[in-house]
């Protein structure tokens, strides 16, 4: 059997909101499989789902900038929160992101870009990690952009104008003017950067999440559907995996702002208000760490004094 340390049961821990020895016990019975014991968890009704919100796990900036029409969110990491209060750092984080609203969010070409001041972003990043002395990394960019309307930006918590630790874009095309929508769009942009939308539709979801949660799912039900008819028994699992879809697709979500109502019908009634046609075409949220291992804390030895564990 793999070997269970602390810091594995203290990252499962808060990923799953499980208990300790829950923790313990849904690595050993998946040999350490970090993926595969939160399911293990979630089958055994020991844990919600992922609890995506909390996985920040790096350091460093989101910057969004919009001009016009069109509109750019990057991320760049640190290793401390210190250096994201460095206005080196964040200097740096707000030129990547106006040359990337002017050239596009490939990564390569952003490295290879100009920054104002001189040197490349790649060569001015590498003089940064020297002066600073922290490494950083340009981790990820992504445009956004309409024919017609406008391009919403949101920062929630900044640390400084446009930049921040979760940002948001939100891209509506309509003929309707910039007082419908800009406060249209920063209500969507802040239920985005709250409801953490999968997709914009339950068609755009990915295929391999979804039938991970299937799988799930059926683990979860098999007791239900014991004896029962392959037709009967696929419509005991459709409504959770339905129920799965519509929670995680942006225009089906319930707006945070109510509750209750979709948000493509709050799209549809401001359209309706205005008097023309108003569409969600795309979105960006960038949440600063998502998917990134950070360095083990000191916790993994509280966690291994309590439940007897390695603690590498």
């Amino acid at each position: 059997m793999a070997e269970i340390t602390a810091a594995a049961v203290k990252e499962l821990r808060e990923r799953s909101g499980a208990g300790m020895m829950d923790c313990k016990m849904a690595l050993a019975e998946t040999s350490g499989d970090m993926e595969a014991a939160v399911d293990w968890l979630r089958t055994k009704g020991l844990a919600a789902a992922a609890k995506k919100s909390s996985r920040t796990a790096a350091e460093g900036l989101v910057g969004v900038a919009v001009a016009g029409t069109k509109g750019v969110a990057v991320e760049v990491n640190s290793q401390t929160d210190f250096v994201a209060k460095n206005e080196i750092f964040q200097d740096f984080v707000r030129n990547v992101t106006a040359i990337a609203l002017e050239q596009g969010d490939s990564i390569d070409a952003l490295k290879a870009a100009q920054m104002p001041a001189g040197g490349t972003v790649e060569e001015v990043l590498t003089n940064n990690i020297s002066t600073i002395g922290e490494n950083q990394v340009l981790r990820r960019a992504k445009a956004v952009s309409v024919t017609q309307g406008a391009v919403i930006p949101y920062v929630h918590n900044a640390a400084a104008p446009g930049l921040g630790k979760i940002g948001v874009l939100v891209a509506l095309e309509s003929d309707a003017g910039v007082d419908v929508l800009e406060p249209l769009g920063k209500q969507i942009a802040m239920h985005v950067a709250a409801a953490f939308p999968l997709a914009l539709t339950a068609e755009d979801l990915d295929p391999e999440v979804v039938e991970r949660e299937a799988a799930i799912l059926r683990e979860k039900n098999a007791e239900k559907i014991v004896g029962k008819s392959d037709e009967v028994a696929q419509k005991i699992l459709n409504g959770p995996i339905e129920k799965f879809k519509k929670e995680n697709a942006l225009l089906t979500q319930a707006f945070v702002m109510d509750g209750k109502t979709p948000v493509g019908d709050v799209i549809a009634k401001a359209g309706k208000d205005a008097g023309t046609s108003i569409k969600l075409v795309d979105y960006v949220r960038f949440q600063l760490g998502e998917g990134i291992e950070k360095e083990e804390s000191d916790f993994a030895a509280e966690v291994a004094a309590t439940a007897g564990l390695t603690k590498n």
